[in-house]
């Protein structure tokens, strides 16, 4: 009789340690890469996207809890990939299948029902109450011209005909009504007006002792960040579509512009025509002697 080795419930079992595939970059360590690349901080990336750096640095470390929901996650994930120059659908794609797929979309009939049959809170027409107020005055004074004397009032007095001693009539006025004064238009606010662009005889007058800059937001709203030579702040923030800024600085002026394929550059009373790209971060520096440069400094 021979004894043998008995095998365990566990031995009968394949091993996966070696068969399971090894997973990629995660979502936040991707963006993180892709913002490194771009010579961006976190703090950049929050001016530029608007998203808070407390949730920017949740991100990069997977941490979506502050993000506020699946919905909000998408959306941030998606902005962040852009400012810092990644392709976000994949990204999207990978939370969403970490995170029990996106939900399907609701149907569009029931939202429009739900929409009619809730009742709309109505305001008081305060219009038509002064228009109801002012026919109602007319009206009273109306009735009490012509109605209001009774018989007596109608009746015509004859002159010269009352007898000795008697006190005559006073005859009313007749008041006519007039007809009430037509409402004032209500003022128009007028539009934003469009900073007008840069002119020959402007570019002419930029003095040569100093580094001038004039930046015109024409395809698009830009983040802009404008520094001198001293790290001082000139600027730091969204410049709309239409607006002008101009920057001064004895040496060099660094400058980071969110949007670079919405912003015209003037440098020194020259044009920067590059060709940069809608979306295109770019990061450039200018000094006093680049007015007779055909191409700016790159920083």
């Amino acid at each position: 009789m021979s004894i043998g080795k008995s095998n365990s419930p566990e031995d009968d079992q394949p091993s996966t340690a070696e068969e399971r595939p090894e997973a990629g970059p995660s979502i936040g360590r991707i963006l993180q890469q892709a913002r490194i690349a771009a010579g961006l901080t976190v703090d950049e990336v929050s001016s530029i996207t608007r998203v808070r750096s407390p949730i920017v640095h949740g991100i990069e470390q997977d941490d979506f809890t502050r993000c506020g929901g699946d919905v909000y996650a998408r959306g941030h994930i998606r902005t962040i990939a852009r400012a810092v120059g990644a392709d976000p659908d994949p990204l999207v794609d990978s939370y969403d299948a970490a995170h029990g797929g996106r939900p399907a979309p609701t149907p569009a009939a029931p939202l429009f029902d739900a929409e009619r049959i809730r009742p709309e809170r109505q305001r008081p027409n305060w219009t038509a109450a002064m228009v109801a107020a002012i026919v109602a005055v007319i009206g009273f004074v109306g009735f009490t011209a012509f109605g209001g004397g009774g018989d007596e009032g109608k009746r015509p007095v004859a002159e010269g005909s009352a007898s000795p001693g008697a006190v005559p009539k006073q005859t009313g006025k007749v008041i006519t009504p007039t007809a009430p004064a037509p409402l004032a238009p209500k003022p128009q606010r007028p539009s934003k007006p469009v900073s007008p662009e840069p002119s020959d005889s402007a570019i002419a007058a930029v003095p040569k002792d100093v580094v001038t800059v004039v930046l015109t937001a024409n395809d698009g709203e830009s983040w802009i960040s404008a520094k001198d030579s001293t790290g001082r702040t000139l600027f730091d923030g969204m410049v709309e579509m239409g607006d002008s800024k101009t920057f001064t600085a004895k040496e060099s002026i660094d400058l980071v512009l969110g949007d670079a394929g919405a912003v015209q550059l003037f440098v020194n009373g020259k044009e920067i025509k590059d060709d940069f790209q809608p979306g295109q971060v770019e990061r450039l520096t200018y000094t006093k002697d680049d007015q007779r440069q055909d191409q700016p400094q790159a920083g």
